[in-house]
């Protein structure tokens, strides 16, 4: 099993985009941070309460459809910035599951990209196995 990764620095992460060669094409970045909660997806998703808490989770991804989605998100309109950290192993709750960062030229473009983005990685990218006590 793999160790956890070490969550990056947005700050670092954002000093980064604003020195990227497309970025005087940017009017607006967005971050999602997925982190490890304690409430089963079932339930959230589903309203399925089998009166468990998730106490871990395993997580993985597969790199290639990670990047296959990255390059498609570039494709959007207004896309000019993204970039993607994953962690991967046995998480703890309230360990950052992602990191995602998308810079575009308008709110509306910025919004899409980043909802786009993130659905494509948790449904087709990653596996996630919840440990439930």
């Amino acid at each position: 099993m793999t160790d956890k990764k070490m969550s990056p620095s947005m700050d670092l992460w954002l000093k980064e985009a604003k020195e990227d060669p497309q970025a005087s094409n940017v009017g607006m970045f967005l971050v999602h941070n997925g982190t490890v909660r304690q409430t089963p997806k079932a339930q959230v998703r589903q309203g399925i309460d089998d009166g468990t808490v998730v106490q871990q989770l395993t997580f993985s991804y597969d790199e290639e459809k990670v990047q296959k989605a990255i390059e498609e998100t570039y494709a959007l309109d207004g896309i000019f910035y993204v970039r993607v950290w994953l962690n991967e192993g046995l998480l703890d709750v309230g360990d950052d599951i992602m990191y995602v960062l998308i810079g575009g030229d308008i709110r509306p473009h910025v919004i899409d990209g980043l909802q786009y983005l993130v659905e494509i990685i948790k449904t087709q990218c990653v596996v996630e196995l919840e440990h439930k006590v």
